[in-house]
């Protein structure tokens, strides 16, 4: 490991995703982080961290938190398939409907003609708003007083 690496990051035969730190970081502060990461501590094993729930697109996961902690500004090393530095992952697959088609939808709908009525502008200044008219009734607001003080 390289001096000065905080975390380390790689594959595991029995425990999948893993993640250990150094003695360049406290202990509980690097706990905290990696749990925030989902990664939890192995039994039996004191400093290795496993992600929780692998199967559930481990590798997107790993590269996320491998990322957060650089973004921390720690130096983090990392296999080259869970460094997202040095490798691309996998195109991600478009969904029909997805935003590109609701997008260019909208902006068709926004380029073509409305079928509603406009109406004619007003000569008054853009400034001067109608005053409405005065009700011909008089309202009554029956207020009761709160036993407790409080309102409902």
């Amino acid at each position: 490991m390289q001096p000065g690496t905080h975390f380390s990051f790689g594959d595991h035969k029995e425990h999948g995703f893993v993640a250990s730190f150094t003695s360049a970081l406290p202990s509980h502060l690097a706990h905290w982080f990696l749990e925030r990461e989902q990664f939890e501590p192995v039994p039996g094993e004191p400093g290795l961290y496993r992600l929780s729930e692998p199967e559930r697109d481990g590798v997107r996961r790993t590269r996320q938190a491998v990322h957060d902690l650089r973004r921390h500004g720690y130096t983090v090393q990392a296999d080259i398939r869970l460094n997202p530095a040095l490798s691309t992952g996998p195109p991600r697959p478009v969904r029909p409907h997805g935003l590109q088609e609701r997008c260019s939808r909208l902006a068709q709908a926004a380029a073509g003609r409305t079928t509603q009525r406009s109406t004619t502008p007003t000569t008054s200044p853009p400034s001067a708003r109608p005053i409405p008219p005065k009700p011909t009734y008089a309202p009554t607001v029956h207020l009761t007083a709160a036993a407790s003080g409080r309102s409902r």
